[in-house]
């Protein structure tokens, strides 16, 4: 069965083709998320055509017969290129682009552009890069026509010759050589970025303040979230993040301390905790993007709790979470305890919101609605282990004084003769760690 339409657009013209195998029970879903990133990549959709068959031609990826009729519908939509809604193989790829003389790019690609467009720091950028060239290594043979031309090293040293090979060398093996030295180089680049995040994130581990990462689906609220905490509680409300309906809005890891009054957080401590802001989940993630975004998402992985940001008016949402849930378990950050925020409730009609129910809450971040009901909960899961305590710390203790004033609740406080007198409430394992530090220990 094909599916034709052409729509009133502008920008570069595309032509989407997808196959549909019945191995995926949301295939007019993926061709409809495969239209919202065209778009996401500043590309007019000009057409789509889909094609079932039960098994993928190892040559074409869709038979014979549709690459005819694709190439035909492609020159009556005007279609400047063509993309596929699943990974091709490099041989597919070179394939199509000669039986369809118009460059052609498949989902994987797609995503990776994205990215790139949206790449603001040096780490998304390096990031960004190291997945391009991972992904462009196995695809040279065949991306141009002069790739397999001879070509010299250009003669004697000085003059920008790329090794020591001799004029024997072809072009393909001069730009593989190319790319992976340069590959070597960003990863260097990103050890050392790497380094210096994690030296962030040990200096917020010591500090004993709860680590929360808000995860989800591109697109879910995530950043919307973030910002409304901020302006609320945030120790730093300029340091807003970009928030803005599209997908793929925000790239970087942005970690933001949190620190809600006594009274704003459904109780009478101080219950501060650090909030970090992830790249958003898609379908068909390339797992080269996962590899190479893998330092940044360490935040994920070091959280002591997981808010998983669902948007709930979607009609597809339990499958979106299935795919953040299988994302999160690559990562390695499967089993870190979880809320779930089913966002943009106001949006499928739900009635009486925010809604609270053990782990879940139904809320509308975009109106501000559950933001306070949110912050108790997540409060409520991350302190869960407080104690409460008296010390009693000698005068020349006060680093240990100090850093209960910062990092616990301060319940009562008294100066006495052998010391000051604290009644706290805080992390157990802080008091275990100080407690041989009370006057007459």
């Amino acid at each position: 069965m094909t599916e034709n339409r052409i729509e009133e657009m502008a920008d570069t013209k595309v032509l989407l083709v997808g196959l549909d195998t019945g191995a995926d029970q949301d295939f007019e879903h993926s061709m409809e998320e495969l239209k919202s990133l065209a778009e996401a990549a500043g590309k007019q959709v000009t057409g789509i055509i889909t094609q079932r068959m039960g098994t993928v031609n190892t040559a074409f990826y869709i038979g014979p017969g549709k690459v005819d009729e694709a190439k035909e519908y492609a020159a009556q939509c005007g279609a400047e290129e063509v993309i596929f809604d699943d990974a091709l193989t490099p041989s597919q790829m070179r394939n199509l682009g000669r039986e369809l003389k118009l460059p052609v790019m498949d989902r994987t690609n797609l995503i990776l552009d994205i990215f790139a467009l949206r790449a603001r720091t040096k780490e998304a950028k390096l990031q960004v890069e190291t997945a391009k060239l991972q992904y462009i290594l196995p695809r040279l043979v065949g991306m141009r026509e002069n790739l397999s031309r001879q070509g010299g090293t250009g003669g004697g040293m000085g003059n920008g010759s790329m090794s020591n090979k001799g004029a024997g060398e072809t072009k393909l093996e001069l730009d593989r050589r190319k790319i992976e030295k340069r590959i070597a180089e960003l990863k260097k680049e990103l050890e050392t970025v790497s380094r210096n995040r994690e030296t962030m994130r040990k200096k917020r581990n010591r500090s004993r303040i709860p680590k929360v990462a808000l995860v989800g689906y591109t697109n879910a609220g995530k950043s919307t979230i973030m910002n409304h905490m901020l302006e609320m509680y945030g120790e730093n409300k300029e340091k807003t993040v970009l928030e803005k309906d599209m997908l793929f809005a925000t790239l970087d890891t942005s970690v933001r301390c949190i620190r809600p009054r006594p009274d704003e957080a459904g109780g009478n401590m101080n219950q501060p905790f650090f909030l970090a802001d992830t790249v958003g989940f898609i379908n068909k993630l390339p797992h080269g993007l996962v590899q190479a975004f893998r330092s940044t998402l360490e935040e994920v992985r070091s959280a002591d709790l997981i808010v998983h940001v669902v948007d709930f008016s979607d009609e597809y949402f339990k499958q979106q979470m299935a795919v953040t849930n299988e994302t999160l378990k690559e990562l390695g950050a499967g089993d870190i305890p979880q809320i779930v925020v089913y966002n943009k409730a106001d949006k499928s009609n739900m009635e009486d919101i925010p809604r609270v129910k053990d782990r879940q809450i139904y809320m509308a971040a975009s109106l501000g609605c559950g933001m306070k009901e949110l912050t108790e909960l997540i409060a409520k899961c991350v302190y869960a282990d407080r104690v409460e305590a008296e010390l009693l710390l000698p005068y020349g203790k006060g680093s240990v004084v100090s850093y209960f004033m910062e990092n616990a609740t301060v319940l009562g406080q008294e100066y006495r003769n052998d010391g000051v007198w604290l009644r706290v409430s805080c992390h157990r394992g802080d008091l275990e760690k100080y407690a041989s530090a009370q006057t007459g220990s």
